[in-house]
């Protein structure tokens, strides 16, 4: 059996080095670090039994599809559904990019089809109830400075439409608040966003009352021992109020975000501002809430139509 220690193959080399190249240079968050770099490594180790001889990078540039059908038929016996089958076959065609690159050639990548994903329409939030939510998570917390930090958090993803981890990322360079704040989004690519007069009041409140210094070049939210809030904490408190409040399971944090996008389209927003709003890189991902509207719309008509 091969040797699978991280100095026995090269290619661990490769991938600790695709790892730094996305954390530093790509910007990607630190989920998708974790998991692309996880990736190449479960291929590694694969491919050390599979081939039974030390990975190096010429082996990586030289794999057929049989070496990746043998690869992803492992991960579907571990259980793994086709989303995630889908996103290992990325994250290995992302990987072996960056081996060619990295070595000066031309990568040429065996023909394999990634499994069908059913694309799921985001179940919006009716605003009555995001803003229950909100309410809710806040009038959980014993503190008024950590209700005022959920708060805050929980209408920026519903009225400016933020990711969590964008909403965590904010400094205190945003204040004094104008109309707009500047965020920033995947890959370290910035935009504006709106602010309504809710959303500042909250993001005021927070501020004043928050106990510990905030530097401009710091994490605005704080977690209860003043380091920076992680976004777990933020989950699981969401999760604590849609049960209390009897919501659907899949109000989440970023399904908040998936309402200020309905509702906007909804009043009458076009897709190629709504797209600038979001920070979506390609108009193909805010097209999805065309669908997200006109499901809301068949339902309405559903339930008030007398022939429907």
């Amino acid at each position: 059996m091969v040797d699978l220690l991280p100095g026995a193959h090269p290619a661990f080399a490769l991938a600790a080095a695709w790892e730094d190249h996305l954390r530093h240079h790509r910007r990607r968050s630190e989920h998708t670090v974790r998991a692309y770099s996880a990736t190449a490594r479960r291929l590694i180790g694969f491919l050390a039994t599979h081939r039974g001889e030390a990975v190096s990078g010429e082996l990586l540039l030289h794999l057929d599809s049989g070496d990746l059908r043998g690869f992803l038929a492992t991960r579907r016996q571990s259980g793994i559904a086709n989303a995630s089958a889908a996103r290992e076959l990325s994250a290995i065609r992302a990987f072996l990019a960056y081996v060619a690159d990295d070595a000066g050639v031309a990568l040429t990548l065996p023909r394999m089809q990634s499994p069908k994903v059913e694309r799921r329409v985001p179940r919006p939030v009716a605003p009555a109830d995001a803003i229950a939510l909100a309410e809710d998570v806040a009038d959980a917390q014993d503190e008024a400075w950590v209700a005022a930090r959920d708060l805050a958090i929980l209408l920026l993803l519903y009225g400016a439409g933020l990711r969590v981890g964008e909403a965590l990322s904010l400094t205190p360079a945003i204040f004094p608040i104008g109309k707009s704040i500047r965020v920033l989004g995947k890959r370290a690519k910035t935009r504006i966003v709106p602010i309504l007069p809710k959303v500042k009041t909250a993001l005021e409140a927070y501020h004043q009352l928050c106990p510990y210094a905030l530097a401009k070049g710091e994490p605005l939210f704080r977690g209860v021992r003043g380091g920076p809030l992680g976004s777990d904490i933020v989950r699981r408190a969401v999760r604590q109020a849609r049960q209390r409040l009897g919501l659907h399971g899949r109000t989440t944090p970023h399904a908040l975000r998936h309402s200020f996008a309905t509702h906007l389209l909804a009043r009458g927003a076009d897709l190629r501002s709504l797209q600038e709003l979001l920070g979506h890189a390609s108009l193909s991902s805010t097209q999805i809430y065309t669908a997200v509207d006109a499901a809301h719309l068949l339902d309405v008509y559903r339930n008030a139509h007398p022939r429907a």
